[in-house]
């Protein structure tokens, strides 16, 4: 039960979730508000898309990595009141198993419970310009390469108001002239953009190992030109994950093959 916070005696909740160390907005999420009410019930599932076993090992060793909750109450003027705040360490999580808190919520004093659950789940590697889901497949009905942009995270900012609006260029070289360059679609004002787009490469399976596919991800700006986000590149010659992946796309035709690369600023 939250205690009152508006001259009808109730509140209009939401819970902000903020990911710590980290001042990007992406490390940022909310639920919806309830309207007039001391004891909201969200069943809302909110989630952090991207984070991996190396991001909870780092988190567990520095102790710093928290998930930082605060409850507020919505006020139709934009003056929001903050109602309480607590914090849970992601060290106490497992892979892949839920875990319910009851959490009192600190003003000082406590002023409420709430009950919140977890759920890690596993994923790929570590993080700096942000990371970016890509699926590979040889298609031998096609004749050719198929390439999804599923989505990217934590997406570094370029723009004042603290996002960027995201589109992912792809290059298959050498030499492919016009056909070996495609874009996305421009997503606006976030950091944690959803494509799902595929794009199809005609090509020989025997000519694929001398390829390269480089992809980077853009920001769009107006009347001039593009913010570089951040890259990599995937082929024989990569290392690590990126040759892992185009290797595995290589060896195993007709199977859509999906991971997670961490962007570089290069």
């Amino acid at each position: 039960g939250l205690k009152p916070m508006d001259s009808n005696g109730l509140a209009d909740p939401y819970v902000k979730l903020h990911l710590l160390p980290g001042a990007s907005k992406s490390n940022k999420l909310r639920t919806k508000t309830l309207r007039n009410t001391r004891n909201p019930v969200w069943n809302e599932t909110l989630v952090y898309h991207g984070i991996t076993d190396e991001d909870m090992q780092r988190k567990t060793l520095r102790q710093a990595e928290e998930l930082g909750i605060s409850v507020c109450d919505e006020d139709k003027f934009g003056h929001n009141e903050f109602i309480g705040e607590t914090r849970v360490s992601l060290k106490k999580l497992k892979a892949n198993q839920k875990k319910n808190f009851n959490i009192c919520l600190e003003r000082v004093i406590p002023v409420s419970f709430c009950e919140i659950s977890f759920c890690y789940h596993r994923g790929g590697d570590v993080e700096e310009r942000g990371k970016i889901l890509v699926s590979l497949m040889y298609s031998t009905q096609q004749g050719g390469l198929i390439v999804g942009i599923v989505r990217c995270v934590h997406l570094a900012a370029m723009d004042a108001n603290g996002y960027s609006d995201p589109f992912v260029k792809l290059w298959l070289k050498p030499d492919m002239g016009k056909k070996a360059k495609h874009k996305t679609q421009i997503k606006k004002k976030t950091l944690n953009p959803e494509f799902n787009e595929e794009f199809f490469y005609d090509i020989k399976h025997s000519d694929l190992a001398k390829k390269s596919l480089d992809i980077s991800v853009w920001d769009y700006d107006i009347g001039k030109s593009n913010d570089y986000i951040g890259g990599c590149q995937l082929g024989i010659t990569a290392k690590g994950e990126r040759l892992k992946h185009w290797y595995e796309c290589l060896k195993n035709k007709d199977k859509k093959i999906e991971r997670w690369h961490t962007l570089q600023n290069e």
